[in-house]
């Protein structure tokens, strides 16, 4: 993978900031040419660096406000148990974030749920019944102090 550049950095770190910059005000921030910035910001996509581009939604306004980390502990440490939870993480969508993590558990878990009762029903239906779960420790968050913030590179 090529060495990234301070116009590489630059367009990365725009984009970052606000992703739904046009390419005409991505150029002119960066200070460079309209296809430059095209053909660079392509690249950027092409090798990886951009993964995507997204919109942050509001969790308060689209009835999903509680969020939850768990901490999860699994009945064994095997590749295959492993690899059983994590294929089973995937495939649920009310699960935002999956980490393999060291420490006392083997995966946190970030999810959003609409309110106490709403996470209740789902963690008595759904997570304690993934494949290889022994135990999980539930963190209900009280105020979110950082969230998503930029990288810094």
């Amino acid at each position: 993978m090529p060495e990234l550049d301070r116009i590489d950095r630059n367009i990365l770190r725009a984009l970052q900031e606000e992703g739904r910059l046009s390419n005409a005000d991505l150029a002119s921030r960066v200070n460079v040419s309209p296809a430059t910035c095209h053909r660079r910001t392509q690249r950027l996509f092409d090798d990886g660096y951009i993964e995507g581009v997204s919109a942050r939604i509001n969790p308060e306004q689209v009835g999903m406000g509680a969020l939850v980390m768990v901490g999860v502990v699994l009945d064994r440490s095997t590749p295959e148990s492993f690899a059983e939870f994590e294929q089973a993480a995937n495939r649920m969508p009310v699960i935002l974030d999956c980490n393999l993590v060291a420490g006392d558990f083997d995966y946190l878990l970030k999810i959003r749920a609409r309110d106490m009762n709403d996470f209740n029903k789902l963690h008595g239906e759904q997570l304690i019944a993934l494949p290889g779960v022994r135990q999980t420790r539930t963190f209900f968050v009280m105020k979110e102090v950082k969230n998503n913030a930029p990288l810094t590179f």
